[in-house]
C-alpha cells in the first residue's frame, strides 16, 4: 500500500504559488509560557509597569520568536505534514511587534523550487508574511526547506 502525504510535494509546487493559513490568537498565557519556557526573562515581555511608564511599546508584547514559532506550526499543520524533511536556512526580519489578543496567520509564496541530486527530494524557498488582524505584516522570513517528493 503506498503511502500518500498530506503535505505539499516538492515537485508539485511552482514559483509565483500562493496561498494562507488559517488564523491563531496570541494569548497572555501563551507568551508567560513561552517566556517561562525559553528563559527570555526581559522586561519588555515580563514587565507591564515597565512597558507602561518606560517603553515605546504600549501593551503586552510578545517575543518575535513566539510569533515566528506560531507561524512555523501553522505553515507546517497546513502544508508539510509528512512531506517536510528538513528547515536548512533563512533570514528573517521584524517590522512590527505582537501583542497578547493580535491574531496572526501566515501568508507564503513560493519562490524557489528545484531538485536535489540526492533521491526524489526537492528544495523550497518560500517569502513568508506573518500578518496580524488588521492587515498589518509584523515579521517576513524567506525559509529554505528539504522537502519530499511524489513519485
Amino acid at each position: 500500500m503506498e503511502t500518500v502525504g498530506l503535505g505539499f510535494y516538492w515537485n508539485e509546487l511552482e514559483v509565483g504559488y500562493k496561498f494562507k493559513t488559517v488564523g491563531r490568537t496570541v494569548t497572555e498565557t501563551d507568551i508567560i509560557n513561552f517566556v517561562n519556557c525559553t528563559g527570555m526573562v526581559e522586561v519588555l515581555f515580563t514587565n507591564i509597569e515597565f512597558l507602561d511608564k518606560r517603553s515605546s511599546i504600549k501593551g503586552r508584547v510578545a517575543p518575535a520568536s513566539l510569533a515566528y514559532c506560531f507561524a512555523e506550526g501553522l505553515l507546517i499543520q497546513a502544508t508539510m505534514q509528512e512531506t517536510g524533511l528538513a528547515f536548512l536556512n533563512m533570514e528573517l526580519d521584524v517590522l512590527k511587534p505582537v501583542f497578547a489578543g493580535d491574531t496572526i496567520h501566515v501568508e507564503c509564496e513560493v519562490t524557489e523550487v528545484r531538485a536535489t541530486s540526492k533521491g526524489n527530494r526537492g528544495l523550497v524557498r518560500t517569502f513568508n508574511k506573518i500578518v496580524n488582524q488588521k492587515g498589518e505584516t509584523t515579521l517576513t522570513y524567506n525559509p529554505l526547506r528539504l522537502m519530499a517528493g511524489r513519485d
